[in-house]
């Protein structure tokens, strides 16, 4: 039996571990659960929120941003068949209509108080114009 893992571009195998690491992260620290559903990403731009709210310095997050951004383009992948692409230290998730999409940097708007990786979500799902393309 072949897991998804192995099946996956190797774009993806940094964002998916980044990913992972951002669920346990927020399981074991601030005891939030993060299910890989659409619906988590309400829980995570409050998490997002809170931090900024703290007065955290951006740099003292961007690990914890990178992780919630890869977990909010895994949320898109697993939903849509997305897939990871990147170039240049970049990832960037491509959703099959071919829009390119950037959920880390989304994480980081979202600190800074202008963007929400739900909202990301729901338009890379349904395919409104929120596109993030680098071309």
């Amino acid at each position: 039996m072949t897991t998804q893992q192995e099946t996956r571009p190797s774009a993806a195998t940094k964002p998916v571990r980044w990913a992972a690491d951002a669920v346990a992260m927020m399981r074991e620290g601030a005891r939030l659960r993060l299910d890989y559903s659409a619906q988590s990403l309400w829980r995570v731009d409050r998490m997002i929120e809170g931090l900024r709210d703290e007065g955290t310095p951006c740099a003292a997050v961007e690990t914890t941003l990178r992780g919630l951004g890869a977990y909010a383009g895994e949320v898109i992948a697993r939903q849509t068949g997305a897939e990871w692409w990147a170039s240049g230290g970049e990832h960037w998730i491509r959703t099959p209509d071919g829009r390119l999409w950037d959920p880390i940097d989304e994480a980081r708007r979202c600190f800074a108080g202008d963007g929400s990786l739900r909202l990301l979500c729901r338009d890379a799902t349904r395919g409104q114009s929120r596109e993030q393309s680098r071309w």
